[in-house]
């Protein structure tokens, strides 16, 4: 097995994180317009791209673990790292510089994610207020049973058996 292999899977890995960022940012412009029908359907979008990303990672450990099989390095972890030790200047460098381009839009997704998190966070905690502000509040502050007797156990204030 060729490096080609590698290469074509953190191609195709860069790609399939480039368009979840994609889905990212519009999901975080549907959570300021509060549109739940488009957040919904970009869930479903979500999870369809993170089963092609879960796939695509296997076949990318698969092929390093291939590649490491054929030149007599068993048992490492499948690591871009250790692909670079064995190739050529050129597909080294290539490898390096998409596992950077790769370390990028995952980082960016990261950053972004947290922007949506706090989004949602904040929503709900204006849900919350709302709510509490339409809630029946109890007005009884003034003369009434606001304060609860003790209750009444049919001991006086001694207990004579003591």
């Amino acid at each position: 097995m060729s490096v080609r292999n590698i290469i074509e899977s953190l191609e195709k890995l860069i790609k399939l994180h480039k368009s979840f960022n994609q889905l990212a940012i519009r999901k975080t412009a549907t959570l300021k317009a509060n549109d739940t029908e488009a957040i919904t359907a970009l869930l479903i979008q979500e999870q369809t791209h993170i089963k092609a990303i879960n796939q695509t990672d296997k076949e990318r450990e698969g092929a390093v673990a291939e590649y490491l099989a054929e030149n007599g390095i068993g048992g490492h972890s499948a690591s871009i790292n250790t692909v670079t030790e064995l190739t050529g200047p050129i597909e080294t460098g290539i490898l390096e510089r998409l596992k950077a381009e790769l370390i990028d839009e995952v980082s960016k997704l990261k950053e972004r994610n947290s922007l949506n998190q706090q989004l949602i966070y904040q929503s709900l905690q204006f849900i919350n207020v709302s709510l509490d502000m339409l809630r029946p509040q109890n007005q009884n502050l003034n003369y009434g049973n606001s304060v609860e007797k003790p209750a009444k156990s049919g001991m006086g204030m001694f207990d004579s058996k003591a």
